[in-house]
């Protein structure tokens, strides 16, 4: 059996593979995809190269690269061993974007709720990612937030903020379509500026104080002493944005003299297995985005902005490269082939 895969052969080349797969083991599952969802920023630097050498981008990124890493289906098959996973049963998986995919059974599975389509369950990968990001800055009630950069993870920065309880959400972005997503989702005050002319309104917005708490979800290293400057003393910046070349970042003196935390979050800071002192795994932040979804208080459909085809693969990615301000949430709808 075969499955079509899409996959980068080397810097800005994107093929379509039919790729023979291996026969289910006894403790596998098959499961035929029906959606994926492109992670932009991360897939564009991995289609570009945008990376520097000896960074973990580089490590990770060799051609052939299987892209993408949130996939939604449902289970064809089973192997003879497997006893918690039902045939017809949808499930997201951190896998790359496929057509079939075989599953050893042990593997985290997403089990999605009947409340929650298939579309907005591809955004799970990135709703932990995001979860992450906000559980590491450490909230309170009443907090002043601001967000540079509203793709994909800023949107879900800003629901989450929202939920969170934050008095103000400020969104600084150059592109308008994406401020005005932003606004209709939680953010109390849109800036289309980029974040260098954005400080004076920061300050202004918050009687010359600066925010609590700054995401840098932009990936681009000139932006995070910028945002250096639009927090408050003994504030927290917390970087979200993986750049590809983080040598380029610099410091200020904001970070020594007036207090200022900086957080680090990544996609491998939660623990493999929930324990009482660190309790929330992938697994359990993707339950929870699910229960978000299915009662209302997230919304991410609202946020797809193109549907293609999996043939339609070197389409999608040039659009992204050339007119990605115009995209948010980008799927391969797999029931198309």
């Amino acid at each position: 059996m075969q499955s079509r895969n899409i996959v980068f052969t080397g810097k800005n080349q994107v093929e379509i593979y039919d790729e023979l797969l291996p026969e289910l083991g006894p403790d596998e599952f098959l499961l035929q995809a029906t959606t994926s969802l492109i992670s932009t920023g991360t897939e564009g630097i991995c289609l570009g190269r945008l990376f520097d050498p000896g960074t973990h981008w580089d490590r990770w990124v060799k051609y052939p690269f299987h892209a993408g890493y949130s996939l939604v289906g449902r289970v064809a098959a089973v192997g003879k061993d497997v006893q918690h996973v039902r045939e017809g049963e949808r499930i997201a998986i951190r896998q790359s974007h496929s057509q079939y995919k075989v599953v050893p059974a042990k593997e985290p599975l997403y089990r999605i709720p009947d409340a929650v389509s298939d579309e907005d369950a591809t955004w799970f990968h990135l709703a932990t990612i995001v979860q992450n990001g906000v559980r590491r800055a450490q909230h309170q009630l009443g907090d002043t937030v601001a967000v540079i950069g509203l793709g994909l993870l800023g949107q879900l920065v800003v629901q989450y903020a929202r939920l969170l309880g934050a008095q103000q959400i400020i969104a600084i972005d150059v592109a308008e379509k994406r401020l005005e997503m932003a606004r209709s989702h939680g953010a109390m005050t849109i800036l289309p500026m980029g974040v260098d002319q954005a400080r004076e309104h920061v300050l202004a917005l918050t009687e010359g104080r600066g925010v609590n708490v700054v995401y840098d979800v932009t990936g681009a290293a000139p932006v995070f002493p910028l945002a250096l400057g639009l927090a408050r003393n003994l504030g927290r910046v917390v970087l979200l944005g993986d750049t590809g070349t983080p040598a380029a970042q610099q410091l200020t003196g904001d970070v020594v003299t007036r207090g200022l935390t900086i957080v680090g979050a990544h996609d491998n800071n939660p623990p493999a297995a929930s324990t009482d002192h660190a309790y929330w795994t992938h697994l359990r932040m993707g339950e929870l985005f699910f229960d978000y979804v299915g009662r209302g208080d997230m919304r991410v459909n609202d946020l797809i902005t193109h549907r293609y085809a999996p043939a339609d693969a070197v389409e999608a990615y040039r659009m992204l490269r050339e007119e990605r301000a115009t995209a948010m949430g980008v799927l391969f709808d797999w029931t198309r082939l």
